[in-house]
């Protein structure tokens, strides 16, 4: 681009709200919903490619485009409302921010998502990415309420709101939940929390997997009232053992009742860990999979999750793994070539199962796609929705897999 684009950016945004990053793309760091409006609108003018960037943590910030969008500067807890259980956030606030925030009056967003600690809210969104607690709390959908969202020509969109029960036609927020950015620019979004809970207690039994999916089967067959039931790969250092992490959160009452349940249904051995120790085993399972650089999800029922592990381990061979050892669905990251992938990808299609790649090179990602080759009918529905609210388009993302990539 030109340096009469630079300075018109410039002049609209502010000096310091532009600079070029390491490559020289020109990168605009808006601070408000109507900034990154001007920018989706200029670049959709001028037919710039935008690749969308929060803090750079979870992502790779890669993608081919003329022109960096990034949220960092969208970084304010606007407001938390306890009596109603919601606050209302910018896309660039990073959840550990936001949490200290929701902390201090007491709330809590029981999103754990993979990835490191300053990984924001936005990023979240756009991947879906859930973490452990989605046992207990359920995917990310489930926490947002509404937003404000910027269409790739610059049209702001407000949609649902800040109450529970406020959404009335298609749920325009929720689309972009897993959307990876295809849909509009996240600026704003309505969060549901929850009272932060007197009592958390997490419980780790390590051992052979196959035992550990088993202890999570029968506790999920005593119907637990558990938060998190999640079954971790071997750790380095750690030797050949499976890690099997439950989590109990409520009153403090309730909370022991239910240890002792789980004590009295199970045939592991459970290591009650301290608070420290807890959050230390948390934050490490949260980063292990950025050691490598590329991750996917699968969902996939209880049942079949030794088969899906086994399937993984013979396609791709050992990775980091996080699975939902009591509702199934399954988090692989490593570095699989093109070609493995394509094979997991096809296995699982035939037996009805999703893939979706959460994070890769976009190398990777422009081959292989975040969710690959749709299903008959479902490609034309997802072209009117982007043409919708990105058209030409302007947004850099790889929803589908390229069908020329040989």
């Amino acid at each position: 681009m030109s340096d009469p684009i630079f300075v018109r950016l410039r002049h609209a945004l502010g000096e310091s709200a532009v600079e070029r990053d390491p490559a020289g793309i020109l990168r605009a760091l808006p601070d408000s919903t109507a900034a990154v409006a001007i920018v989706c609108g200029l670049a959709h003018e001028q037919g710039w490619r935008i690749r969308i960037e929060g803090h750079g943590t979870w992502m790779p910030s890669d993608a081919p485009a003329d022109l960096a969008l990034s949220t960092r500067r969208l970084n304010r807890v606007l407001e938390v409302a306890p009596a109603d259980l919601v606050a209302t956030a910018e896309a660039g606030v990073a959840m550990a921010a936001l949490d200290r925030a929701l902390a201090d009056r007491g709330a809590w967003l029981p999103l754990d998502p993979p990835g490191h600690p300053e990984r924001s809210i936005g990023s979240v969104i756009a991947t879906g990415t859930a973490g452990p607690l989605r046992h207990g709390h359920g995917p990310v959908r489930d926490h947002i309420l509404g937003g404000t969202i910027v269409t790739g020509d610059g049209r702001v969109i407000t949609a649902g709101g800040r109450v529970v029960k406020n959404v009335a036609g298609y749920d325009l927020t929720r689309l972009q939940v897993g959307g990876f950015g295809a849909f509009g620019v996240v600026t704003q979004v309505h969060l549901r929390l929850r009272a932060r809970p007197e009592a958390r207690v997490a419980l780790l039994a390590r051992g052979d997997r196959d035992l550990l999916t088993r202890q999570a089967r029968a506790l999920m067959e005593e119907q637990l009232a558990a938060a998190t039931l999640e079954l971790f790969s071997p750790a380095p250092g750690e030797g050949p053992h499976w890690s099997l992490l439950l989590e109990l959160i409520g009153t403090g009452a309730g909370v022991e009742a239910e240890v002792g349940r789980a004590a009295a249904r199970s045939e592991v051995t459970w290591t009650r860990l301290s608070p420290d120790r807890a959050n230390r085993f948390r934050d490490s399972a949260a980063v292990a999979s950025l050691a490598v650089p590329t991750t996917f999800r699968i969902g996939v029922l209880p049942d079949g999750l030794d088969e899906m592990l086994d399937l993984l381990q013979a396609r791709l061979g050992f990775g980091v793994i996080a699975a939902g050892a009591g509702r199934g669905s399954l988090r692989w990251s490593g570095e699989p070539t093109l070609d493995a992938l394509r094979a997991v990808r096809h296995v699982a299609a035939e037996r009805e199962i999703p893939l979706t790649l959460e994070r890769a090179p976009w190398d990777l990602r422009r081959a292989f796609g975040h969710f690959g080759l749709y299903r008959e009918g479902v490609g034309p529905l997802v072209s009117r929705l982007r043409s919708t609210f990105d058209p030409d388009p302007t947004f850099a993302v790889a929803l589908e897999a390229d069908q020329t990539t040989p």
